[in-house]
């Protein structure tokens, strides 16, 4: 429950089963309308010697990274921030092309040592809390709760959730101290795609960059600054598959309350190690026999 990656492969296994139906019937209809159907043409031969990929040269526009320093300049400058995150994730298929899954996290964050996280989507729900004190992770559907102490920031926290319970959180870059640092950790490439009117309901400005592990496009909005999209391709994924997250329904400031980052649910929950997701099956069977 508490690695968001494998939040989606139950829908991915019962979205397969009505993809590869789909696609049967698709192949018997096929089968049945194409007697008598012309063979389709062969593709002309093509020569073995394949052309040279042209060396691309690395762009790093002054005004693209404008961009990214005005946003993460907004979001520092922020005591307190929510946020609504829907994020799309892909996933192979039986079939090849990949299906999506989708999580939806409402976000709470007030600096420097306080954010709630709660997320649904295409698998389990998930309840994260960072109090100041403490930081717990918590599984509406099995009743689990991990609980830990908490580091001093929220950067910290991040990390430390990250490394020793697999909790990673595909927004993190914007709750960062610092996001312009992290996102531009390493770049090589960084330029302005152009305008949008179609994302978040506003205008945007639209920054593509990269290093040697991700390539991000960032739709920024022109008056607020504000993060409303962001599309990822990483490097090292042999199937390039795309990660999409839409940023919605920002509130910069809002008034908070010291009981909004922490949770009763965990007093009457089964108690697990907080620890990666590996060791909890074996760590929720010892709670559960106590």
């Amino acid at each position: 429950m508490i690695d968001l990656h494998h939040l989606g492969r139950r829908a991915a296994m019962l979205v397969a089963g009505f993809f590869l139906a789909a696609g049967m019937h698709a192949q018997a209809a096929d089968a049945a309308g194409g007697k008598g159907a012309k063979p389709a043409k062969a593709a002309p031969p093509t020569s073995s010697k394949a052309a040279p990929a042209a060396a691309v040269k690395p762009i790093l526009e002054q005004r693209a990274l404008d961009l990214l320093k005005a946003m993460s300049d907004r979001l520092m400058a922020a005591r307190s921030l929510s946020f609504t995150a829907q994020v799309t994730y892909e996933h192979p298929s039986r079939l090849g092309p990949p299906l999506a899954f989708m999580t939806m996290s409402e976000v709470l964050m007030q600096r420097p040592d306080r954010l709630r996280v709660l997320t649904l989507g295409d698998g389990p729900a998930s309840e994260f809390y960072l109090d100041g004190k403490t930081m717990t992770a918590y599984s509406p559907a099995e009743n689990f709760a991990a609980v830990a102490a908490a580091p001093a920031t929220i950067d910290e926290a991040l990390k430390v959730a990250f490394r020793d319970a697999g909790i990673y959180f595909p927004f993190a870059d914007v709750l960062l101290a610092d996001p312009y640092a992290s996102l531009t950790a390493g770049l090589v490439n960084a330029f302005l795609v152009g305008q949008s009117k179609v994302v978040g309901g506003t205008t945007t400005q639209v920054v593509a960059f990269a290093n040697n592990e991700v390539f991000m496009q960032v739709w920024i909005g022109t008056e607020d600054k504000l993060p409303r999209m962001m599309r990822a391709v990483y490097r090292r994924d042999p199937l390039r598959q795309r990660h999409q997250m839409e940023l919605s329904n920002w509130k910069v400031d809002p008034v908070v309350a010291a009981t909004d980052f922490a949770t009763a649910k965990s007093a009457t929950a089964v108690a697990i190690p907080f620890a990666h997701p590996a060791a909890k099956p074996a760590a929720a069977a010892a709670a559960r026999s106590q």
